[in-house]
């Protein structure tokens, strides 16, 4: 069993609900978390389905709420973005792109396939420098308020069983397994190099 904390990314498509619900939870449980975002810019829900609010990832939360507040305060509190963003601000200051990060972690999980697979793309392309394994898993979590609390639960419980396995590059995948079993949900797992 590891003594040290997992150093885990959470990566969702604008680093708004799913990624930043579980940098939250994660936070809160003690563990080495950072959130990102992998779209070209950060969309949040507009006044209509074919009108987000598209923002720079230079843009802070608290610009954003500032932003919505001033264009439809009631429209945003009541869909729940005000209360998302005020959550967000409170956690870090802005949202932050994968593809900008260097940093290097144990463990990187998506919530979709789509940023999966711009994850893992962004990663190959790299130059290797030091040969360190990182494991990128998937969990499809639809981007709503409370399948975000459920999913960040879920990859919460996922990488405190993994923060306790003696061998996580051995047991991770009979681990995502059993949660595949447990959770109904089929997880998508590979192993990039930093």
């Amino acid at each position: 069993m590891s003594t040290l904390p997992l150093r885990v990314a959470v990566v969702c498509s604008s680093n708004q609900n799913r990624s930043m619900e579980a940098h939250n939870i994660l936070n809160k449980r003690g563990f080495s978390v950072r959130s990102f975002g992998t779209g070209t810019h950060v969309k949040l829900p507009g006044p209509a389905p074919d009108k987000p609010n598209v923002y720079d990832f230079k843009t802070t939360y608290d610009q954003m709420y500032n932003d919505l507040v001033r264009k439809d305060k009631d429209l945003y509190t009541q869909n729940g973005i005000l209360h998302m963003l005020d959550r967000n601000k409170r956690i870090k200051p802005r949202p932050e792109r994968f593809q900008n990060c260097k940093d290097i972690f144990d463990l990187i999980l998506t919530c979709e396939e789509r940023v999966y697979d711009q994850v893992v793309e962004d990663l190959t392309s790299r130059e290797q420098e030091t040969c360190q394994p990182v494991h990128v898993i998937n969990v499809d979590i639809q981007d709503n308020l409370e399948e975000a609390t459920l999913g960040a639960f879920l990859i919460c419980e996922l990488c405190q069983c993994i923060q306790h396995t003696d061998d996580m590059d051995n047991d991770i995948d009979e681990l995502l397994q059993e949660f595949e079993e447990k959770s109904g949900r089929a997880f998508l797992h590979t192993v990039c190099f930093y």
